[in-house]
């Protein structure tokens, strides 16, 4: 990657060259057996990532696409649930608000989800959860499992957006109830943007609402995918098929324990660094939640300025996120997903803690020597 800016991001994120290279190739019929194949080895491969044996669907358009296609397809007209501790779980409340009654569960952004909360609105009517599994905005793991309990018990659907979490973090969304889950093909996916991968359950087919989007219809995309070849119901995003086939390749080829694995190590030594330097996580963890492990949340210390430290970081070539919205200027986001290894992790650390250093700014320790204790067990 030399002459290129190392992203560092929460997606998008660095892309293999063999993923770029298959978005170069000469246009292919869409409706032909070659696209079907792609198609179809896209799902062969993202089921047990998924952790699902139910239908899988790719739909051109980025995660909030999935996300609008799954409360489009399945909330028309009722009561959703939606849990929300950061942006993206705010998100899914505004898409639920536009197509039924959304009633937003709120907590701190970076806090544990109100769980009590969750149950009075189940209790009063509510027909549909949304929860984001991996809430990067403030780079938290939510309990995914015991929502899905929840949801099950008072018999609603669960539409669970695992967009950042699938591909480097265990999801099994068929153990956990999940009636939909849906995945971003830029995050730990390593794939361009532009994609997103949804899989329906039975239950929910069972309630598909009646009025539903045009272009997001899952019941289209369906009946579209169910047949030989396989196919989408409009022109699909066809060098970003070919380009994502490519991807779920390279993470059949690591093996999916191996790769999450890695994203634990990498995760775990930028959270080893961030202690060593003194500075706080931006999550509030308890039994049920934990720090995300495909990014990284750390608190500025009192007088540091965010364009300083990503400013100069990215003079670099080295680009991390700073916070959204009430976190701006607040926090820093490291990102870890899809092909992070070693050497970027290394690189990024000495690049903020160099940071740091020019700003004027004297951390309590070394940090790169922690993260390389971390990488090198």
């Amino acid at each position: 990657m030399y002459n290129e800016t190392l992203l560092m991001m929460p997606g998008p994120v660095p892309m293999p060259e063999s993923v770029r290279n298959a978005m170069t190739k000469q246009a292919i019929n869409h409706r032909s057996k070659e696209f079907g194949a792609c198609y179809a080895d896209i799902v062969r491969i993202l089921k047990p990532v998924f952790g699902t044996t139910n239908d899988l669907l790719v739909l051109s358009g980025s995660g909030t696409a999935g996300q609008e296609a799954a409360i489009g397809s399945f909330a028309k007209g009722k009561k959703v649930a939606a849990l929300v501790n950061g942006k993206f779980g705010e998100r899914l409340g505004q898409i639920a608000d536009i197509y039924g009654e959304a009633v937003m569960i709120e907590s701190e952004w970076g806090h544990p989800l109100n769980l009590e909360g969750l149950k009075e609105a189940l209790e009063n009517g509510a027909e549909v959860v949304t929860l984001v599994h991996n809430e990067t905005s403030a780079a938290i793991l939510n309990p995914a499992e015991e929502v899905g309990k929840l949801a099950r018990k008072h018999d609603a659907l669960f539409i669970l957006d695992a967009i950042t979490s699938i591909g480097g973090d265990v999801v099994e969304a068929d153990k956990w109830g999940a009636d939909v889950a849906i995945v971003g093909s830029q995050k730990c996916l390593a794939a361009p943007a532009g994609l997103a991968a949804v899989s329906v359950s039975q239950r929910a087919w069972d309630r598909l609402s009646e009025k539903r989007p045009l272009y997001l219809d899952l019941k289209k995309a369906k009946k579209s995918a169910d047949g030989n070849p396989m196919e989408t119901p409009t022109t699909p995003a066809v060098p970003l098929f070919l380009a994502l086939r490519e991807a779920c390749k390279l993470i059949e080829a690591e093996g999916l324990e191996n790769r999450i694995a890695r994203h634990h190590k990498m995760s775990a030594a930028v959270r080893a660094a961030g202690s060593a330097w003194g500075l706080s996580l931006v999550p509030q963890v308890d039994a049920l939640h934990q720090p995300s492990n495909t990014v990284t949340g750390f608190f500025y210390p009192a007088g540091v300025d965010d364009s300083q430290i990503r400013g100069a970081c990215k003079k670099m070539g080295i680009e991390f996120a700073g916070g959204q919205d009430r976190m701006k200027g607040k926090i820093f986001r490291i990102g870890n997903m899809g092909i992070i290894d070693t050497p970027e992790i290394l690189a990024t650390v000495a690049a903020v803690q160099m940071s740091f250093k020019k700003a004027g700014y004297k951390l309590e320790g070394d940090g790169l020597a922690a993260a390389v204790e971390v990488l090198s067990a």
